[in-house]
């Protein structure tokens, strides 16, 4: 069963078929043609994978980035990067590093993160005298930090998939998320500086208290999301409906960007993206399933052992597998077909299972923009206009950036777990 789920679902992603398509056909024609079970698995184990607590909290994480993008939050949040960080060259691309941070802790989504800063800082920054391509690379690799800064919807995935808790995923994304968010403000000063960009940066940005006052409420939110959920007063789930019904009370009542009548088709788009990833999600319930029965973790295990043989080469070797696999795999996808398999193994060489899924988090990030498939890369390009071949160059150092912070995060365990031993959970 194991050689049919597997080169079957490699054939059907090669021929472009639909990512939860491929993954619950693949499942399918192995039970028929390789396994005793009767189709009725099929529908039982779909459903299953779907009927989870966690999991309520990725559509409502969803609708708050489509409100929040539209509500007026992502314009004061970037205003407010300026003020903070304008001032220095190379301030205005330090701006849109720092907005997906603090826009990234509220969406959990890096292609929303995009879209919803990279349509504000990509022309401010070629207005003033940014390539084209340098403000679309800096966008579409900040926009990275939508899966690593927690809440987020990898995180809830890979905490799903393998039984993990949300919380100290959570807490473990902290401290590798804040490290890419360093290297990358002082990859974009190094870049800036050598190349003479953002000597204008300072001109048209507002006092910082203005901004400050402006955007209060919109900074209010990932404290209280974030604090809320480490201070124990409320679930990540519950967290995730709090973050919707904050979003919509300042769209609605404070900023005053979205009227009544705009809430449906906002509710039809999050529906929309929702669909896709729990479609994702219950295809890859079953597909797990037939992983464990099949004992493919164990027979990984065991090769593993014999040909990589201590856990710094198990870790090397998923790091190369992972970033190659996040080019051309949707993420959601990725992390529910090989966490399953992965992380068994990763425990049996020694290795915590909240740190396992930063690393995986992180190297599938870094894959979002990376050449040729890169998710956000194509949405970078898009708001840019450019052709997304020009951005395959300027990518190479960003890229070089989130791989140092990978390793560092990789072979120093305690940029994870550090915040959860601290708080002693």
């Amino acid at each position: 069963m194991n050689v049919l789920l597997s080169l079957s679902l490699l054939v059907l992603f090669a021929i472009s078929v639909p990512v939860a398509v491929s993954i619950a056909l693949a499942a399918v024609l192995s039970i028929t043609f390789a396994s005793p079970l009767p189709l009725m698995v099929v529908p039982q184990k779909m459903f299953t994978g779907l009927d989870s607590f966690p999991l309520m909290a990725v559509p409502f994480f969803i609708l708050a980035g489509v409100i929040m993008t539209h509500g007026g939050i992502s314009h004061r949040l970037v205003e407010f990067a300026r003020a903070l960080a304008g001032g220095i060259q190379g301030g205005l691309a330090c701006s849109c590093v720092l907005t997906c941070m603090v826009f990234a802790a509220i969406s959990g989504s890096s292609v929303a993160t995009t879209f919803a800063v990279g349509s504000i800082l990509i022309p401010a920054m070629a207005r003033y005298g940014y390539p084209n391509t340098l403000a679309a690379s800096i966008q579409a690799s900040a926009a990275g930090l939508g899966v690593i800064i927690p809440p987020s919807v990898p995180l809830i995935l890979y905490a799903v998939s393998t039984e993990t808790s949300i919380t100290q995923l959570f807490m473990a994304g902290l401290g590798p998320g804040l490290l890419v968010v360093l290297s990358l403000l002082l990859m974009v000063q190094v870049w800036c500086r050598l190349k003479g960009h953002g000597l204008r940066d300072g001109e048209g940005r507002r006092p910082l208290w203005q901004s400050t006052r402006d955007a209060f409420w919109a900074l209010l939110m990932p404290i209280i999301i974030i604090g809320g959920i480490y201070g124990g007063i409320f679930t990540p789930t519950e967290a995730a409906a709090v973050s919707v019904v904050y979003a919509l009370t300042l769209g609605l009542f404070v900023y005053r960007r979205i009227r009544l009548r705009d809430l449906p088709e906002l509710f039809r788009e999050a529906a929309v993206a929702s669909g896709v990833v729990m479609l994702i999600i219950s295809a890859a319930s079953l597909f797990s399933f037939l992983i464990s029965l099949s004992d493919l973790p164990a027979a990984i295990g065991n090769w593993a052992e014999i040909y990589l043989g201590s856990a710094l080469t198990f870790l090397l070797g998923v790091n190369i597998l992972l970033l190659f696999v996040g080019m051309f795999v949707e993420t959601a996808a990725a992390i529910l077909v090989l966490a399953p398999i992965l992380t068994p193994v990763a425990v049996g060489f020694g290795i915590n299972p909240v740190h396992f899924g930063v690393i995986m988090v992180v190297n599938l990030a870094l894959g979002m923009f990376t050449p040729p498939l890169g998710v956000n890369m194509f949405a970078a390009a898009s708001v840019a206009g450019i052709p997304v071949q020009r951005l395959f160059l300027p990518l190479m150092l960003p890229i070089a950036c989130m791989l140092t912070a990978l390793l560092l995060i990789t072979y120093v365990p305690m940029l994870s777990l550090g915040l959860n031993q601290l708080l002693g959970t």
